[in-house]
């Protein structure tokens, strides 16, 4: 089915993106699985293509671009070279309405330019040992101190957390007014007293380094705080629904790669004197596959033009995470029992693809939380 979303203009961005993965990201796909992160090279070689902070403004490397779109051609492109590890998502749909919309101008002019030209690394901190999809739990506190904060706690999860340059923390500056307490504040490296303990060692994503963090006595400048003082659980509620819709375009992708590989399988592979994919059992799960992929594709094509046009809401955002990560989970499941004891090799990808894909439908939000959101939209 042809899709309507996109203009010529994301056609050429397509071109590039493809291009850019093909040449600097899947040849090493091995290598940064064996390393557990990819190298700084493929981020610089992002930014003097203009894949990374489009959003943000001319004067500081970017296009002044918001839409979604191009977040979403990224994901699908990443996918379908077979690329792995490399943070961009987390770059492009989540870092930006922090960096972009809550920051003043001497702060843009710090940090901005090193993003878009790909040699600052961004991670966002803000799960912890005893808090993960209840923000309000956060235990991580920031004091001020003259024209400094102190910041002591520790984060995990965190996604580009070993390569990170400059990463936003949640933090408790007021912990006697619970969510209304918690601030948002950039530490870069080298700070004194901040660490990078383990790179946690995952089922699935072995490229993407994803790490812990502590911090013990950092201090920062005080114009290091981005928003307001007391707001960051608010800053972060209102970038939920874009972060969940990347990631439902991410499982979708997945999925269409899943597919693609394993419908060129049942055509090669031969058993009983013909190709797999002619066994009945066989095509009907193919069909029964692709209608699926059919579907979720109209509902996902269409949640981002809610999001382009302003008019996502977050139980839309929600339900879309939940049901695309859980319906391609499925999909995926489905289609490395298609290749056999082969698809239990990690030398086949789609062996790869199915352990990845199992955290969509965890991180974001686990599929309970989403659902809860969802009902709870429902005045239940």
């Amino acid at each position: 089915m042809r899709r309507e979303i996109f203009t010529e203009e994301h056609d050429q961005f397509r071109d590039t993106a493809r291009s850019y993965y093909l040449r600097e990201c899947a040849p090493f796909a091995e290598q940064w699985e064996r390393d557990g992160q990819v190298s700084r090279a493929a981020w610089t070689a992002a930014g003097k293509a203009g894949l990374v902070g489009w959003e943000f403004p001319e004067e500081y490397g970017g296009q002044g671009i918001r839409d979604f779109r191009y977040n979403a051609i990224m994901a699908e492109e990443m996918a379908a070279t077979g690329s792995v590890g490399i943070g961009l998502g987390l770059q492009n749909d989540v870092i930006p309405p922090y960096l972009m919309r809550l920051t003043t101008p001497e702060q843009k002019a710090r940090w901005l330019p090193g993003v878009t030209s790909g040699e600052t690394v961004c991670a966002l901190a803000l799960s912890e040992p005893a808090a993960g999809s209840d923000l309000k739990g956060i235990r991580t506190t920031a004091r001020r101190d003259g024209d400094e904060w102190v910041i002591d706690g520790s984060k995990t999860f965190i996604t580009n957390g070993i390569l990170a340059d400059l990463v936003v923390v949640a933090c408790k500056t007021d912990p006697a007014a619970g969510h209304k307490g918690i601030s948002l504040i950039v530490v870069e490296r080298g700070a004194e007293g901040f660490e990078r303990g383990r790179k946690l060692d995952k089922v699935g994503m072995k490229a993407q380094d994803t790490a812990e963090l502590f911090f013990h006595e950092v201090r920062v400048p005080a114009g290091n705080l981005i928003g307001e003082e007391g707001r960051g659980f608010y800053h972060m509620m209102g970038n939920l629904p874009t972060e969940r819709l990347a990631i439902a375009v991410s499982a979708l992708a997945s999925a269409e790669r899943a597919f693609e590989v394993t419908l060129e399988y049942a055509k090669d592979r031969t058993a009983f004197g013909r190709p797999i994919g002619q066994f009945q059992a066989n095509r009907f799960a193919l069909a029964d596959i692709r209608a699926r992929l059919s579907a979720a594709r109209v509902y996902v094509d269409g949640c981002t033009m809610a999001l382009v046009r302003g008019e996502l809401t977050a139980d839309e955002a929600a339900a879309a995470k939940y049901w695309t990560t859980e319906t391609c989970w499925e999909v995926i499941d489905r289609c490395m029992q298609l290749f056999g004891g082969y698809g239990y090799v990690n030398e086949y990808e789609i062996a790869r693809i199915w352990r990845d894909s199992r955290v969509q439908r965890v991180f974001g939000g686990t599929s309970e939380i989403m659902q809860e959101i969802v009902g709870r939209s429902l005045g239940l």
